[in-house]
């Protein structure tokens, strides 16, 4: 009898594709519709000859987005107000279907992206010298910024440290941080990110409730995670939900989201407003979550969970000629609750660290885009001079708690380290092309002053 799963059916090499990234990843035949994708809408890649390796800094536009924009400029004349209002409003309908959220339990507030939706709510929220913020060290600057508003209004803050080898964070330690279960009285706000922006590390969603039963409300940062996951908010029910749509699909810039329970909405101190965006390309939204859909977000997040396994298994196999290792990582090493976001730094035969400047200026050079630097994510990439004992002591004096290990435990250059991620038009050859790029220009070479990483 033939066997209806298609993960056991004899891989089909194509050019370009290893045999053994597909023996060890069967079930990538099952995302060939992508390559259609990016032979369409991303043709522009391979005509410039392009590796883009930066979908956790921003998504790539279609060309089918380009059009619709042209097409819906040009065709129709300006409105007045009324007629914007409706384009807005049937844009949020468009993203309440997206996250399978109620409108009868959840409502859409545009932004400029997602550190002015994280804004709205720090500017709103009732903290009070009784109530408590808890943080997850990982979370984006434009999250840990509530700090000050927590400050300005005496609330202590706790942060929860990451944790080695992986950085992640325990479900054990979220509810040491939290206390017991207080449900009958809000104690606070809670914020963490879905996925970190640093190590790609996904948290579990079953915070959410753990944290509402103790009585606070809470923030999800789904800012990294949604371009490659499906969020559904009948199943998860967060209080606030924080967005920036070119992280989903390049285009519009300019235009993130602030999703609000409306039982949450009550308790803020006013009520957010649509302040700072281009209502006129809040549309557009529509048309990439269409694209969104019609692809499949199930069959992007199964591509780029390939990919990000065969690049970390790549990466974490180089060697330079006296065997040592080309690469530290920083985060899981394995697709385990993990998404397409890899942090590392490359190493020396001495183990010194490659200069992110060399790095970036050399992959420039060979039409590759990458991202280097610290990405937003004060906690998760703070450098090693962060743990020294001064250090410490300055954070604690700033009323700050932290929970677990003190502070971050990454052992990151003080300059930061290199992110390599990946997005729908993605395929095997890009990933061999960047492995091979290193090998080319750093096996066996030397830094010059090349900081060890090492901790304090």
């Amino acid at each position: 009898m033939t066997s209806r799963h298609t993960d056991m059916r004899p891989a089909v090499r194509h050019a370009g594709e290893p045999s053994a990234f597909l023996a060890a990843y069967p079930g990538y035949e099952l995302t060939r519709g992508l390559d259609r994708l990016r032979r369409t809408e991303f043709a522009y890649l391979d005509e410039q000859d392009h590796l883009y390796l930066d979908f956790a800094g921003s998504g790539l536009a279609a060309t089918a987005q380009h059009r619709a924009h042209q097409e819906r400029v040009s065709g129709v004349l300006p409105g007045g107000p009324s007629t914007t209002a409706a384009a807005v409003d049937h844009a949020r309908r468009a993203v309440l279907r997206h996250l399978n959220a109620s409108p009868q339990e959840y409502s859409v507030v545009f932004t400029a992206n997602a550190t002015a939706a994280a804004r709205l709510v720090g500017e709103r929220y009732p903290f009070t010298r009784h109530s408590r913020l808890v943080l997850t060290s990982d979370n984006h600057q434009s999250v840990t910024a509530l700090r000050g508003f927590a400050k300005a209004a005496h609330t202590e803050t706790t942060v929860i440290s990451t944790q080695r080898p992986d950085l992640r964070v325990s479900t054990s330690t979220v509810i040491a941080a939290l206390g017991r279960k207080r449900p009958d009285r809000k104690r606070g706000l809670f914020a963490f990110p879905a996925q970190s922006g640093f190590t790609g590390v996904q948290h579990a969603l079953g915070w959410i409730d753990i944290a509402r039963d103790r009585g606070y409300d809470v923030l999800l940062d789904a800012a990294a995670y949604l371009p490659t996951n499906t969020l559904d908010l009948s199943m998860v029910h967060p209080d606030f939900v924080t967005v920036s749509w070119y992280k989903l699909f390049g285009y519009p810039t300019g235009v993130g989201c602030l999703v609000i329970r409306r039982e949450a909405l009550a308790r803020l101190t006013a009520a957010p407003l649509e302040e700072g965006v281009d209502l006129h390309s809040v549309p557009d939204v529509e048309v990439g979550l269409s694209l969104l859909a019609d692809n499949g977000i199930e069959l992007t997040s199964r591509r780029v969970r390939y990919l990000t396994g065969w690049f970390l298994d790549r990466l974490t196999g180089l060697r330079h000629g006296n065997g040592a290792p080309m690469a530290r990582v920083y985060g899981p090493t394995t697709t385990l609750a993990r998404g397409g976001t890899v942090s590392f730094n490359l190493l020396d035969p001495e183990g010194g660290v490659v200069d992110l400047r060399t790095v970036a200026d050399e992959a420039a050079a060979a039409g590759i885009s990458l991202h280097t630097g610290k990405f937003g994510n004060p906690g998760a990439g703070a450098n090693a001079a962060e743990l020294c004992p001064r250090s410490l002591r300055a954070l604690l004096k700033q009323g700050t708690r932290h929970v677990g290990e003190p502070v971050d435990v990454a052992g990151l250059p003080s300059d930061g380290a290199i992110r390599v991620s990946f997005g729908a038009p993605s395929t095997v050859r890009d990933v061999e092309r960047f492995v091979a790029f290193v090998e080319r220009h750093f096996e066996d070479r030397f830094v010059e002053g090349g900081f060890s990483g090492e901790l304090l």
